[in-house]
């Protein structure tokens, strides 16, 4: 098994079965267990929503209905459609944040409606380079309009996302936008890490956490802080809340990279094994290959092989299976669902270092919790 050391803690227990709530997470606080998480991501994409809609329709066509698309506004013919917009948590970050600083909800929309406009961003440019042909159980953008209205639109939408925050012309959306910024970059960082360990027969798994935490944790630790921010919050506030999305984030990526082996299709909205049909060196791949043992000696000389297939993605689910089966028989799987209920822990604790009202406080740790517990 993978040195715990690297973990940061004891070996606790998880589950992680493919098509079931994978990992599990220590009991929340009954403050947080009593707070309504479906209505909390409500409340992000009620208010966010109509402004995100109105930012979409600055775009010069066809760039407005393919955004339109993206967002599961319209279908594929330009129709009504009411697609699956995502779960919603960094918009419901955003607005909560507001909260802290005792401003009202509404305040946090700009920044929420910046946040989703990077995020998206992202998604767009991140599945025409992997290639992604499904996102939220329908034909991503590339698929349905072309490689090159993909990365216009995601160009676009990262220019109006620092647009929203800018146009307010306050010195508090100067500095929301200086941190949405470098959150960006940080994404872009890990991208190009991310796409280059697809290339290294092995990735530490300090490389491996070091990628996601540019990937996953600078965009949810910026939703985390900018409604603060934008109601006025200090630096050390701000900076502390970004603590708490950054370990949010990991732990998030944790459990995206065990559904990215074992998450069913029909709730991921992904093909079977996706990750492992796009030789993603995620945290069950790394933690495994660094384990020891004859599980993990078997895992790397396979994988060695596959990177110089010539016939990859003909391999069958058999061959796909059976290299998952690896993963987990060298502790990878265990390793991973442990690891996203350590940043969990540490995401919780980063909130004790601030004052906010406890309604606030229960209801950032109810987030945490959804974020850890989900199927897709």
């Amino acid at each position: 098994m993978l040195d715990q050391q690297a973990a940061g803690g004891p070996r606790t227990s998880g589950t992680a079965t493919r098509g079931e709530t994978v990992p599990t997470v220590p009991p929340a606080s009954t403050a947080a267990d009593a707070v309504d998480v479906t209505a909390l991501l409500e409340r992000g994409r009620t208010l966010a929503t109509p402004v995100l809609r109105a930012a979409i329709d600055r775009l010069a066509p066809p760039m407005d209905t393919v955004s339109a698309y993206h967002f599961g506004w319209i279908d594929a013919d330009g129709n009504p459609a009411h697609g699956d917009g995502g779960k919603a948590v960094r918009p419901a970050l955003a607005v909560l944040s507001a909260e802290v600083t005792g401003a009202a909800p509404e305040i946090g929309i700009p920044g929420a409606v910046a946040v989703e406009l990077v995020h998206n961003f992202s998604l767009l440019h991140d599945d025409l380079m992997d290639g992604d042909e499904q996102r939220r159980h329908r034909d991503t953008v590339w698929k349905v309009h072309g490689p090159a209205q993909a990365i216009l639109v995601g160009d676009a939408l990262f220019a109006l996302a620092n647009e929203m925050l800018l146009e307010l012309g306050t010195a508090e959306a100067g500095r929301a936008a200086r941190r949405l910024t470098s959150a960006t970059r940080a994404l872009i960082d890990g991208q190009a890490q991310d796409i280059s360990y697809e290339h290294r027969d092995r990735v530490s798994v300090e490389e491996c956490q070091e990628m996601e935490g540019n990937k996953t944790g600078a965009l949810l630790a910026c939703a985390s802080s900018v409604g603060a921010v934008l109601g006025g919050a200090d630096d050390y506030t701000a900076d502390t809340l970004e603590k708490y999305g950054h370990h949010l984030g990991l732990a998030f990526q944790a459990v995206d990279d065990l559904l990215g082996i074992w998450g069913d299709p029909v709730s991921t909205g992904k093909q079977a094994w996706s990750d492992l049909r796009q030789r993603k060196k995620s945290l069950p791949v790394v933690a495994a290959l660094a384990a020891g043992g004859p599980a993990s000696e078997q895992l790397g000389e396979i994988l060695a092989a596959d990177a110089k297939s010539s016939d990859f993605e003909n391999f069958s689910e058999e061959e796909f299976a059976a290299r998952a089966s690896l993963i987990e028989a060298a502790g990878g799987r265990e390793w991973t669902a442990e690891e996203a209920r350590r940043q969990h822990t540490i995401a919780i604790g980063a909130l004790d270092a601030i004052d906010m009202p406890d309604r606030v406080r229960a209801q950032f740790a109810a987030l945490a919790d959804f974020v850890v517990v989900r199927k897709r």
